[in-house]
């Protein structure tokens, strides 16, 4: 193949193709990459530890301990029928997943910086492997659960077979947040500071130290609203609905499943938006 000569230059401009077309080929050409991120952050984030992946174990384990005393023992706060620390730990389960993925997420982009000046690849893929990660870390946590379930001769339904679907929802919320909160920050580096005081708001208005039935009926509905509200609430009927009769609310779960998506497109779209401009602003 013949060179261009001096008088005949080219050029190679390399873009986004916009919102209108997510190239999922694309992704799988890079998978390699994906799979080297995911890895990439699932080390960082043990390196140098004296418990590695324990942290993993311990984070939820200690909450758990901690709302009990106060929540459970000193405050007598009610649990549905569920032994407290089964009760609280059922919901910080996915809720610790949840949180770190989108604070992981959140500053992605930005600590990718030297890799999205110098490389073309979809950016996609940096917000999208932080949260992957973080299933590790729930692995981890949910064997502690199974741990806790045995201990306290919790029976299991057949809804625990929900559990795949819920922990895909889960992923599903947090990279949409993830992936919101990472294009953001790249243009405004205080959205890293909003991050943590969105969590600890988030984290009050969702049922994981309490039950959302000591609300009465035209408040417990507002939760619907609150997509993590629905999701807790289903994993505590999957896996503690043998412990009190529990049933999913299939309503709100719908509810709450339309507006992950919905957020995961809108998210998409400003994520597409912004991303031409990344290598320069970053």
């Amino acid at each position: 193949m013949a060179l261009p000569s001096a008088s005949s230059p080219f050029h190679l401009v390399i873009e986004p193709r916009g919102f209108s077309s997510l190239d999922l080929r694309d992704l799988w050409r890079y998978r390699e990459l994906f799979y080297f991120l995911t890895w990439r952050d699932v080390k960082i984030r043990y390196k140098q530890t004296m418990l590695g992946a324990t942290w993993a174990i311990l984070q939820p384990l200690f909450n758990m301990l901690l709302f009990t005393l106060v929540f459970g023992k000193a405050a007598k706060m009610p649990s549905d029928g569920i032994p407290y620390p089964l009760f609280a730990f059922a919901g910080l389960l996915p809720w610790t997943f949840f949180s770190n993925a989108i604070g992981s997420a959140g500053n992605s982009l930005v600590g990718s910086s030297n890799l999205i000046t110098k490389v073309y690849f979809p950016r996609l893929i940096i917000p999208a492997s932080a949260v992957l990660a973080g299933l590790v870390d729930f692995a981890f946590a949910f064997a502690m659960m199974a741990a806790l379930l045995v201990w306290y001769r919790a029976p299991l339904t057949w809804y625990v077979l929900m559990l795949p679907v819920l922990v895909f929802l889960t992923f599903v919320l947090a990279f949409g947040v993830g992936m919101l909160l990472s294009a953001l920050n790249v243009r405004y580096r205080d959205i890293r500071y909003v991050i943590p005081f969105l969590l600890t708001f988030w984290m009050f208005a969702t049922p994981i130290i309490y039950p959302t039935s000591i609300f009465a009926e035209p408040v417990r509905r507002l939760f619907a609203l609150n997509p993590m509200a629905a999701l807790i609430e289903s994993y505590r009927v999957a896996l503690l609905g043998g412990v009190n009769g529990a049933r999913f609310d299939w309503v709100s779960l719908a509810i709450s499943a339309a507006i992950m998506f919905a957020l995961l497109i809108i998210a998409f779209y400003h994520f597409r938006r912004m991303e031409r401009v990344f290598a320069d602003i970053v």
